[in-house]
């Protein structure tokens, strides 16, 4: 493998089709497509200035980086990405990738990155200003992680979360296969519209949470005051150790909870409208 350190590199794709390289400690300015077409890249404290520095590559691995904002879309159309202590201030990162590993990174401008990727791995990772973060996504997991963003999760299927604070309104809308573990939820209208979501331990707050939802399961989670109109037109098998503020119109299946402000049962109910309501 070749190795390039300490230097600097600007303008249209100056390292253009390289394969087996390595770099380090280096700098490339503002330009375009950088790395385009290559294939086995390590970067390792590395600054990314240039627009679409990495695209169609195949191959690499990213430590202790700084991708500035005017990196934009810096990763898009590439696949087996291992990225690790980086900060990422560049949007619209990870477009149409496939396996991607990202420990300890930091992404505050998070907005629009991560659609249509899979095979997703994050540890220790930090996202903000992440609205529609992982949109059209599949085989993702993620620990440790910490996210504030809205509208993120739409439409993704396959998804493992452990140890999570989520600060997302309408996240997970229009999934399958979701569960999560140990997380605290804060948003309104949570999960409407998803199939097979699963909360397990989990501490829930926002208006309006899990209406519209087929097969949704909660396990030992809690809601806050603020969980009111839950569940509406959903089918379910919810275990709440908490007092739910109101719930609205479930379709089907059973909900248990310490007890209930408000149970709203009215003609616009859905069939077949025999879903049991029991106290723990």
């Amino acid at each position: 493998m070749k190795t390039i350190r300490n230097e600097e590199f600007g303008g249209e794709r100056p390292l253009f089709a390289t394969k087996s390289l390595r770099l380090e400690n280096v700098t490339v300015h503002a330009g375009e497509s950088a790395l385009k077409e290559c294939k086995d890249i390590e970067a390792v404290h590395c600054r990314f200035e240039g627009k679409y520095p990495f695209w169609h590559v195949d191959g690499f691995k990213i430590k202790n980086c700084v991708f500035t904002p005017g990196a934009r879309a810096a990763l898009w159309y590439s696949r087996n990405l291992e990225m690790s202590v980086t900060l990422v201030e560049a949007p619209k990162m990870f477009r149409e990738m496939q396996g991607l590993k990202l420990d300890g990174v930091k992404i505050p401008d998070a907005q629009e990155t991560l659609w249509h990727c899979s095979d997703i791995e994050c540890n220790n990772v930090e996202v903000a200003n992440a609205d529609y973060l992982f949109m059209h996504c599949n085989n993702i997991k993620l620990d440790d992680w910490r996210q504030q963003g809205n509208y993120s999760f739409q439409y993704c299927s396959n998804v493992e979360i452990h140890n999570a604070v989520i600060d997302s309104k309408d996240a997970f809308w229009n999934t399958d296969n979701v569960t999560v573990f140990d997380s605290t939820l804060t948003g309104e209208y949570l999960g409407w519209h998803s199939n097979n979501l699963r909360l397990v331990r989990c501490k829930i707050s926002g208006t309006q949470p899990l209406c519209y939802a087929r097969n949704l399961i909660l396990e030992d989670c809690t809601f806050e005051a603020d969980c009111d109109l839950a569940f509406e037109e959903s089918t379910l098998d919810a275990t709440v150790n908490s007092v739910i503020t109101s719930v609205k119109n479930p379709s089907s299946g059973i909900i248990r909870a310490k007890g209930y402000g408000e149970i709203i049962i009215d003609a616009n109910i859905k069939a077949p409208a025999d879903c049991k309501i029991e106290t723990l």
